[in-house]
Order: C-alpha cells, then structure tokens, then sequence
C-alpha cells in the first residue's frame, strides 16, 4: 500500500504514513496500489489502471464511519455493522445473542457509538474507515 498525499510505501494496517504524517487513505495525488503520482481529478491511476474514486467520490473498497455507526446504533443487535464491515463471525454472534438473550442490541449500540467516536477505525480486512 502506498501514502495517497507522498506515495511513499506504507504498511498494510498503518493509520497514518510514517513519510508525512497523513492518515492513511487521505490525500489524492498517488496513487495506493502502485504509488504512481496521479491528477488529483483522475478517476484511474495510467500506470497500473487502479480505480482511485467511484462514483460517489470515494475511494473504492472504503467503509463509512457514518454509515457502520448508524448501523450499529439502529440494527445492532442483527449485526448489521458487522456485516458491512466484513465481520461475519462478531455479526453471527450478535444475532444468536439477540435471540437467545436479548443483550446483542445492547453490544451493537455501544459498537455503533464506539465507530462514530473512532475508537473502532478499521474493517476486517483493515482498511481505515472513511469520514
């Protein structure tokens, strides 16, 4: 993976580029797989054909933070926010909680709360969350 905002290499589960302080996934002048020096209004990188935004402006493959939150706060004990985040085992648990004994509800909502404070910032896979 490399910096968006210096294209310098960075490490798979770095929050933030050890070149220039930039949190990782911010910036929009490289491009993440390759590193090449992109425009900041490109949609793919011309070196490698990376996608760099879809058509919501976002880079591809992020989670929101928004998004994950509210679902933890209002579908929480289905495990909703699991789901989106690719946590399929947390969400399984969650929703055998909720049926079982009625408290899955209750660790959604304190996961929801906790993903739009930032104090969970990541997917399953890792990636930051984006804002």
């Amino acid at each position: 993976m490399f910096c968006r905002n210096c294209g310098k290499e960075m490490e798979a589960n770095a929050a933030y580029c050890v070149g220039c302080g930039v949190a990782a996934g911010q910036g929009n002048q490289f491009c993440p797989v390759c590193g090449a020096e992109t425009h900041e209004q490109a949609v793919v990188c011309v070196k490698c054909g990376a996608g760099l935004r879809n058509s919501f402006g976002m880079v591809p493959g992020r989670k929101s933070r928004l998004v994950a939150g509210l679902l933890g706060i209002f579908l929480g004990g289905w495990g909703v926010h699991n789901f989106y985040l690719g946590n399929i085992g947390k969400a399984i648990a969650q929703i055998v909680l909720t049926f079982c004994f009625g408290i899955g509800a209750i660790w959604g909502l304190i996961e929801g709360i906790m993903i739009l404070v930032g104090s969970i910032n990541t997917d399953a896979q890792g990636n930051p969350l984006s804002d």
